[in-house]
């Protein structure tokens, strides 16, 4: 019999796919605990309509990513800052704060967790930045620090 999972189960599959399975491992605990249901014309449309759906959404989170990175990619962002002795500054520069100068610049709301820094901003200076926009989608920013 062939059944369509609403769960991830550990030995048959990931939830969505479609298993061929034993009429009475369907009938007395797939279908029963909710697990699994039959495979008919019905289930098999809305399957893949659900796929179809998933799909055009990945394209169109990847193609919003790589637009993203097009606008990003080489991108100078000057931060100016509060110093003291020998350009240190008061604090430090954090990924928020450069989350927050980019959706000023150029208007993208980047998530704060998708921005790494090579090494911390404590001192006045140039520092490389990567931001993750999408799986192996990765757009390479720099940040200038400026005494303010």
């Amino acid at each position: 019999m062939k059944a369509i999972l609403l769960q991830d189960i550990k030995s048959l599959g990931k939830k969505g796919d479609l298993v061929n399975v034993s009429d009475g491992y369907a009938r007395n605990f797939l279908f029963p605990k909710n697990l699994a249901r039959e495979a008919n014309a019905q289930a098999m449309n809305e399957l893949k309509n659900a796929q179809q759906s998933k799909k055009y959404k990945t394209e169109t989170e990847i193609a919003a990513a790589n637009k993203a990175k097009s606008e990003l990619e080489g991108s100078k962002f000057v931060m100016l800052a509060k110093t003291g002795a020998n350009g240190k500054l008061f604090g430090s520069i954090t990924s928020k704060e450069i989350s927050a100068e980019i959706k000023r610049q150029k208007g993208l709301d980047i998530d704060k967790r998708k921005i790494t820094v090579e090494s911390e901003i404590k001192t006045v200076g140039e520092y490389k930045a990567e931001i993750k926009l999408y799986s192996g989608i990765i757009a390479n920013i720099t940040i200038e620090v400026k005494a303010g």
